[in-house]
């Protein structure tokens, strides 16, 4: 990983073993992966572990990532689409980068940066709670946001809230998110305990698609290697 003036690169290389091969790929400290895109034939990769743990640990889903590909003259633009890792030693197993072209609008996932104290909850006269945590957003991969800023000190009182609406305004960005949404709201502190039992159930959901996600991550990469073994 090299990060200058805040542009993040990594290192890859066209990947030729496939199928079981990739157990043997892994074990020699690389991670299989796939460059993909609009317009653009898909090319299997692999990185090098270290400088692509490295990477994921700092980047958001929608941080530009340059790459250079060995072999090619000029790096290309991805986004990092979806990382697949096994769910005990949380190993990374795959890596999907998204290919973009700095001239077409694309749609990506930003997150929510909460930021301050709102004074309501600092003068305990209720709790905070919780609602989206990013937004999909349209533009041009140059104008695409590591994350938008939400300021809590708005809110002053009990049931005050923000909502997508009240987002700021980001030049050339477009938020697709239903404005109705709810990001945070102050609630009366005896509406904890309900709070609670309300947020359980979709802590449980988000860890629940979690495993799903995985669990489909592992059988489409079994049945490729079943594909290549036959």
């Amino acid at each position: 990983m090299d990060k200058r003036a805040g542009q993040v690169e990594l290192t890859a290389q066209q990947r030729d073993m496939r199928g079981k091969q990739v157990k043997q790929l892994r074990q020699a400290g690389m991670i299989p992966g796939v460059v993909y895109g609009h317009g653009f034939e898909p090319i299997a990769v692999q990185l090098e572990v270290r400088p692509l743990q490295q990477v994921l640990s700092h980047v958001t889903g929608s941080q530009l990532v340059s790459l250079k590909l060995r072999g090619q003259k000029q790096p290309e633009m991805v986004l990092v689409r979806e990382v697949q890792v096994e769910p005990i030693s949380r190993q990374l197993l795959h890596v999907d980068l998204y290919r973009v072209s700095m001239t077409e609008r694309l749609r990506a996932e930003v997150r929510l940066n909460l930021v301050g104290e709102a004074p309501a909850v600092r003068r305990n006269e209720g709790i905070l709670l919780h609602g989206i945590s990013s937004v999909e957003v349209e533009c041009l991969p140059a104008d695409l946001p590591d994350a938008i800023t939400v300021d809590l000190a708005v809110l002053n009182a009990v049931d005050d809230a923000i909502y997508v609406r009240d987002l700021p305004a980001l030049e050339g960005v477009q938020i697709l998110a239903d404005k109705d949404e709810m990001i945070v709201r102050v609630a009366r502190l005896e509406m904890k305990a309900e709070a609670e039992v309300e947020v359980a159930p979709a802590a449980e959901a988000a860890a629940a698609a979690e495993v799903e996600t995985v669990r489909e991550a592992k059988t489409k990469e079994k049945e490729g290697e079943e594909a290549e073994a036959a």
